[in-house]
């Protein structure tokens, strides 16, 4: 079943808090799973974004990704053990509400986003793609991703990126936000680079597993800074998404 809504949560702390965050993500993973509503969800740490490599962690900033039964499930969140958790670490946080418009792949043996049919989009996207390396072919795909994510900062109509992943080394994601799917598509089936990556995945055999969501995007609530998102707050083409 494609759920209806997927929330992407995300915390910058700061670094004298690194400590207390390295805690919770060994011990909120179950918590959060446990919660009432929850059908999926992940922790995850981050990266800058420039190299989606084991150099580029930023621990300073933190994620979830949810996946909700209801919008009511939902709005329990910033009241929940954990979201209060995060929010009396983090400095700034914000709520990424989303719609699935297309997925392929698992996460984990699951299909966390169904099979949802697509549908038309106006507004801002979100790319989530979310792999776990091979160990044996790690080497290789790290040194692929330079020429990628070079590109991926100068595409048109990247309004943020961001690294994501489960562990340091192995578990590897990327969040893309792009002002509409006609951006998304340039870049991800036009832009020579990316074309390359694509084409190179089947015979280089990177994955053991691998997944790939688009998801409409609708309220964007708090500090989009946190995202790096590049567009002002007051931009009425990004501001409100697809809600």
């Amino acid at each position: 079943m494609t759920p209806e809504l997927v929330t992407l949560h995300v915390w910058r702390i700061p670094r004298t808090a690194v400590p207390r965050a390295l805690a919770r993500m060994a011990t909120h993973p179950a918590r959060l799973r446990r919660m009432p509503g929850v059908r999926f969800a992940k922790l995850l740490g981050t990266g800058t974004g420039t190299g989606f490599g084991p150099g580029d962690t930023d621990l300073t900033r933190w994620a979830a990704l949810v996946v909700w039964g209801s919008p009511a499930a939902a709005a329990g969140f910033d009241a929940s053990p954990v979201g209060r958790s995060w929010a009396r670490l983090a400095r700034a946080g914000v709520r990424v509400e989303l719609r699935p418009l297309t997925s392929r792949g698992e996460w984990s043996g699951r299909r966390p986003f169904g099979e949802p049919s697509g549908g038309r989009v106006t507004g801002p996207v979100l790319a989530l793609t979310r792999a776990r390396l091979r160990a044996r072919r790690a080497v290789t795909f790290w040194r692929a991703i330079p020429p990628v994510a070079a590109a991926l900062h100068d595409a048109p109509g990247l309004l943020a990126r961001f690294g994501v992943g489960e562990a340091p080394l192995g578990w590897q994601g990327t969040v893309s936000v792009w002002r509409d799917p006609a951006d998304l598509v340039a870049f991800a089936y036009r832009h020579p680079e990316h074309r390359a990556a694509i084409t190179r995945t089947p015979t280089e055999g990177w994955y053991a597993e691998e997944l790939f969501a688009r998801f409409a995007v609708g309220d964007v609530v708090g500090d989009r800074t946190v995202l790096g998102w590049a567009a002002p707050a007051g931009d009425p083409e990004t501001a409100r998404g697809n809600a």
